[in-house]
């Protein structure tokens, strides 16, 4: 293997874990300020990715995708979040389930203002090095990977934390409805990404990183 493909797969995986580990802490630090001090008593509010990992969405599901080479993708192991521990819960589950998309908005920022600085710093008289393409496809996935998850985590579908949002919106008779789809949220989310029916999502995605970059 050259090294030109370790750095490709380097550049990938790194803002994948990331921002799939920043996205969780997030979610447990909100969760602190509302009250509850689960995830922090259980040692996941740290950006060490270990704490973090899930066997298959984080390392199984992503090392496959690169090795096929198509769309990368993943998630980490949720932090605990008990809502018993909150004053007003469905008031602080609306935070703390925006709190996960919003980090990923800020993070799509900061990929790219060091696009920005980078391409500011570097000489163009020149063929960029192989450093340079390390880099600016580092960025690249930065900024895709942390809209991909941003725009898929918002769908208002549970267990993802657009479904947790709408949870805390509705009244205690929707809200019920809304538990009892959450068991099932993922086969509804697999159905979805094998029917193509997120392609559009991806699509935009892919424009807007080419825009921004």
């Amino acid at each position: 293997m050259s090294i030109e493909i370790i750095l490709q797969i380097i550049a990938i995986i790194v803002p994948l874990v990331f921002a799939i580990t920043v996205h969780e802490v997030a979610h447990g630090y909100v969760a602190k300020g509302f009250g509850d001090s689960t995830a922090y008593r259980q040692g996941r509010l740290t950006l060490n990715p270990i704490a973090h990992i899930d066997p298959v969405g984080t390392i199984i599901l992503p090392a496959l995708l690169v090795y096929l080479g198509g769309l990368v993708f993943g998630w980490a192991k949720p932090v605990p979040i008990n809502p018993n521990n909150f004053l007003r819960p469905r008031r602080a589950m609306f935070f703390v389930a925006l709190a996960g998309p919003l980090s990923n908005l800020f993070m799509t920022l900061l990929w790219s203002l060091l696009w920005l600085l980078f391409s500011l710093m570097i000489s163009t008289s020149s063929a960029p090095s192989v450093l340079d393409q390390f880099i600016f496809l580092m960025c690249q996935t930065g900024i895709f990977i942390n809209l991909v998850l941003m725009i898929f985590n918002l769908l208002p579908i549970p267990p993802l934390d657009g479904g947790r949002v709408l949870r805390s919106l509705v009244n205690e008779k929707y809200g019920r409805l809304i538990d009892t789809i959450e068991p099932f949220g993922i086969f509804i989310v697999l159905g979805l990404l094998f029917f193509g029916l997120l392609k559009p999502i991806f699509e935009m995605v892919q424009y807007v990183t080419s825009v921004l970059m």
